[in-house]
């Protein structure tokens, strides 16, 4: 086994000192939810976007604001309405007659940090013009390609129990995020702490930047060399294999999941300051990588199969390595 360079471990510390920082930050504003932000930074160091789907009034507004915040990074947020266009969000070219020409006045996509709030109140049209933002970096206008910032990370909200005037994202759109993620209510002790912690001025007015967020880049180069083992690499391709042979799935793992598990583990790995990937990397994020990806087929959802529950199944049945 090749033992990690100090130079290695020395990359490792940062990272996980860096983290650490940003989660102590955010957990001034966000009681109680220290997995949900651990899992906004797994995706910030793969490069990747998360969907946080849950009730009004749980704090996703606010967990964007302050992950942003603690960044030192630029900021937007994007109300969806149904009227909301696809240049809203891209931006449009503006013809500016003192010159003859047309100049590009860029849209809330060229930020770092994007809210895009109740997402699912969007067209099917503005929906799309997230694609190429989300999986290329870039958007493209009027024929012309911009790219956008870097580090650049989309935290789309949605509300799962309001159904009228929503127009829900086709599986195209739910491939590109890396995860999926709940906050859920906070518990009676959480929730009487932030009943004292907001009896003044609330503490986000008091969030500042603590870490450099141009250094993302380079953190995440890092994340690419946490080793993972043969036999983990091999599960996980007979877990995509389990879920694309499996009875009640219409649209199972893609390649891209695949991809998305393989790099969220090594993210996990880092962040733990270990330059390896654990047999408890993939069981602890194998369900906010995989359950949104998963379509179940009518007759099954009929019969009242979820995706969760074709998941559980899997995962029960491919063996985990024990290395």
């Amino acid at each position: 086994m090749n033992t990690p360079s100090s130079t290695s471990v020395a990359n490792l510390l940062a990272l996980a000192d860096f983290a650490e920082r940003v989660r102590a930050n955010v957990e001034r504003v966000i009681i109680g939810k220290t997995a949900a932000i651990d899992l906004l930074l797994i995706a910030l160091m793969c490069g990747g976007h998360v969907l946080i789907e849950d009730v009004p009034g749980v704090g996703k507004t606010m967990l964007a604001r302050a992950l942003a915040l603690s960044l030192g990074l630029r900021f937007q947020r994007v109300q969806c309405t149904p009227d909301l266009l696809p240049n809203d969000l891209t931006g449009v070219s503006v013809y500016r007659p003192q010159n003859g020409q047309f100049v590009f006045q860029p849209g809330p996509l060229f930020s770092h940090v994007v809210l895009v709030d109740e997402i699912n109140r969007a067209t099917p049209r503005t929906q799309s013009a997230l694609l190429e933002a989300m999986g290329e970096g870039q958007v493209s206008v009027d024929g012309v390609t911009h790219r956008l910032p870097e580090p650049f990370l989309v935290l789309a909200t949605q509300n799962p129990i309001e159904f009228e005037g929503t127009f829900p994202l086709p599986e195209a759109q739910l491939d590109r995020f890396l995860l999926q993620i709940q906050l859920g209510y906070p518990s009676p002790a959480d929730e009487l702490q932030m009943l004292t912690t907001l009896a003044g001025d609330h503490p986000i007015t008091q969030v500042t930047a603590v870490v450099d967020g141009s250094q993302i880049p380079a953190l995440q180069r890092i994340v690419y060399t946490v080793r993972v083992a043969p036999s983990l690499r091999e599960y996980l391709v007979r877990l995509a294999q389990q879920l694309r042979s499996h009875p009640d799935l219409a649209l199972a793992m893609s390649p891209r999941a695949t991809l998305a598990l393989f790099r969220a583990g090594q993210a996990r790995a880092a962040l733990a300051g270990r330059d390896y990937v654990l047999p408890d990397d993939y069981k602890a994020l194998a369900e906010p990588v995989l359950k949104h990806r998963l379509l179940v087929r009518p007759a099954a959802a009929i019969r009242g199969r979820t995706s969760a529950d074709v998941l559980a199944e899997v995962l029960a049945s491919v063996e985990l390595p024990l290395e």
